[in-house]
């Protein structure tokens, strides 16, 4: 019987195009959205992911507390033997020690007076060791406008915008005035090797980035650390996979009272990621209810439109003796039909567009001006193995109520009606 009512659709286009073309479009849309929507958020964690939070944060239970304001004071201690635990306890995860800190950089002139100052926001990681994947990670390289990147001790790079308003140029010399972990002053000297720009205004306004190293020569911070990140082999985060982390680590030291016991934290609950990773889930939730409910209307319309071109088709079958349930379920079946050959041909059309989103991007840098939080300059879809079966639901659905709601009519046949309409 199914096979049946399949050729049937085959042999008459107008039974199925009009469905096929509606359903293909709703499916497109729907993986074109869900792949945009999981793109988009999925830059923007990475992206803060690999400047603060890592896809899991180690510090100390104080620093944790107060970690918008950088309490280098706060830091963690033994940082190396801590992270050599880490590295053991967790060999499937990369483990890289940062350094935030905040100062003035001061611009001297030829004897020493200040030209110019300015308030500076700075990242140290390890730069300079050889093997390190910091500078990948950072995407330094990619982000360079002049000079070169660090190559020895004592050499910083710059955001473009900082420097231009400093009037800073690669090779000029700068100081750095800030304060120790025991805090005291601090004023450190060092080269301007490059300037950068990244895209985006939270860390182009006036941000610095040097050789961890550096940092602690100049912070006095010697076997200390103020971040200790974890990342996965991925760049698509593992919520439940960095809450599991977080809580064996967590476990050992559950018991102790020390304020600089370390504390490991995942990305959901840092910075609100949490709330915009729920944001995520329900968009996409509403996303497929639209579309569903969208192309259960349209294709209600065409049940109808359908309904009335089979008038005479319908009448006949149950002239003959077939029962209107049965005629109402092989409706059913040929709408799942339809539905299925729909999804699949959108479903390959939005995976098609949503690649080319993937690949080329689309770039937002002047939007991103005034914006709050770390934001990627340009956004890419994301194509998951969710894209390839998410347009199932709202295509196949969305066909069968629409012919549930048109095929009603069929119970209202009356067969008396029907032998005075064949008779005529």
């Amino acid at each position: 019987m199914i096979k049946f009512l399949i050729k049937g659709l085959l042999r008459d286009k107008h039974r199925s195009l009009l469905q096929v073309i509606v359903v293909a479009a709703g499916v497109m849309l729907t993986v074109l959205f869900y792949c945009w929507i999981t793109g988009v958020m999925g830059d923007s964690i990475n992206f803060n992911a690999k400047f603060s939070t890592g896809h899991v944060k180690v510090m100390s239970r104080a620093y944790a507390e107060n970690a918008q304001q950088i309490p280098n004071d706060l830091a963690l201690l033994e940082a190396e033997s801590l992270l050599n635990e880490l590295k053991e306890e967790f060999p499937e995860m990369k483990f890289v020690e940062r350094i935030k800190f905040g100062g003035l950089i001061d611009v001297p002139g030829e004897n020493g007076e200040t030209l110019t100052q300015g308030p500076a926001a700075g990242i140290s990681a390890d730069l300079l060791s050889p093997g390190s994947q910091e500078i990948t990670r950072l995407k330094l390289k990619e982000s360079l406008i002049r000079g070169q990147l660090p190559e020895k001790q004592g050499e910083i790079l710059l955001s473009e915008e900082f420097s231009r308003k400093l009037k800073l140029n690669p090779g000029d010399e700068i100081s750095l005035i800030s304060s120790t972990m025991y805090g005291s002053m601090a004023i450190s000297n060092f080269i301007v090797s490059g300037t950068i720009n990244f895209g985006t205004s939270v860390l182009d306004r006036g941000a610095i980035i040097m050789d961890i190293q550096d940092a602690r020569m100049s912070f006095d911070m010697q076997d200390a650390v103020g971040e200790i990140l974890g990342y996965f082999d991925t760049d698509l985060y593992p919520d439940d996979q960095a809450k599991k982390v977080c809580s064996l680590f967590n476990e050992k030291y559950k018991d102790s009272t020390d304020e600089y016991a370390p504390v490991m934290v995942p990305l959901s609950e840092q910075n609100n990621f949490g709330d915009l990773l729920a944001y995520m889930g329900k968009m996409i939730g509403v996303l497929v209810f639209v579309f569903v409910l969208a192309m259960s209307l349209v294709l209600w319309n065409a049940g109808l439109i359908s309904g009335l071109r089979r008038y005479g088709e319908v009448g006949v079958r149950l002239a003959m003796g077939e029962t209107n349930g049965h005629i109402y379920r092989s409706l059913i079946v040929e709408s799942v039909s339809v539905g299925i050959a729909g999804t699949i041909l959108g479903t390959l059309l939005g995976l098609i567009l949503s690649w080319i989103l993937q690949e080329h991007g689309i770039s937002l840098g002047n939007t991103m001006n005034n914006a709050s939080m770390m934001m990627p300059s340009s956004f890419h879809a994301q194509i998951t193995p969710k894209a390839w079966v998410i347009g199932f639901f709202p295509g196949v659905l969305s066909t069968v109520i629409g012919t549930m709601l048109s095929g009603v009519g069929i119970y209202k046949r009356e067969t008396a009606q029907l032998f005075k309409e064949l008779e005529t």
